[in-house]
């Protein structure tokens, strides 16, 4: 398997916390963050799929419907930016 290195910057809290769990787990801080960012890709991955087949089934036409019979008024307090 190629490897290729990306040396990153952590805040102490974190590097810290990674090097900890790394000790529990046994394995070292390197093995820790790739199997870490292999969990996230995963999530992420997974997500954007969820996503993608939902919008698959989207009718552009029946979302325009949806919006025009919204009511015009202001958003409530809560909701403004």
């Amino acid at each position: 398997m190629n490897r290729a290195a990306y040396p990153i910057e952590l805040p102490p809290s974190l590097g810290s916390a990674a090097q900890r769990l790394a000790d529990e787990d046994g394995v070292s801080l390197d093995q820790w963050v790739s199997l870490a960012v292999a969990q996230k890709i995963g999530s992420a991955e997974t997500v954007a799929e969820f996503f993608q087949r939902r919008a698959a089934g989207a009718d552009p036409q029946k979302f325009l419907e949806i919006l025009r019979s919204a009511p015009h008024r202001a958003p409530d307090p809560e909701d403004e930016l």
